[in-house]
């Protein structure tokens, strides 16, 4: 569970500096609890998102990450963060990403300040 926090509260973290980052990714609220209780909900959604269609999507595809010697992941985590704005929408939440070039550049923020925040943050594994 200790685990499941963490990675939830890194997710949450690298989509606050995509949101900083990026103007087409948009999350808006009343209040910072409004700003961060929705952050809190679209990085719970972008982990089901990953956990449950990101490995399916990733088998129907391994032509491609082998083609592209793994560069396919960018569009893969791109089309996991449209996803993801697409589901906040259908769930009234207030976020939103603009496009795909955004997508792709927001996915490689997500991606690099995720992987520093695992760092840092304690694991429960």
């Amino acid at each position: 569970m200790k685990n499941f926090v963490v990675k939830t509260i890194a997710n949450a973290g690298a989509l606050a500096v995509a949101v900083w980052v990026l103007d087409k990714i948009t999350l808006t609220g009343d209040s910072t609890g409004k700003k961060v209780g929705t952050l809190l909900l679209v990085a719970l959604v972008f982990g089901l998102v990953n956990v449950v269609v990101k490995p399916l999507v990733k088998l129907l595809t391994l032509p491609l990450f082998i083609l592209t010697l793994g560069l396919f992941t960018l569009v893969v985590n791109a089309l996991m963060l449209l996803l993801t704005s697409w589901v906040a929408d259908k769930l009234d939440l207030s976020f939103h990403v603009d496009g795909f070039w955004t997508a792709v550049l927001g996915g490689l923020i997500i991606s690099i300040v995720s992987w520093a925040l695992h760092l840092v943050l304690p694991d429960g594994d």
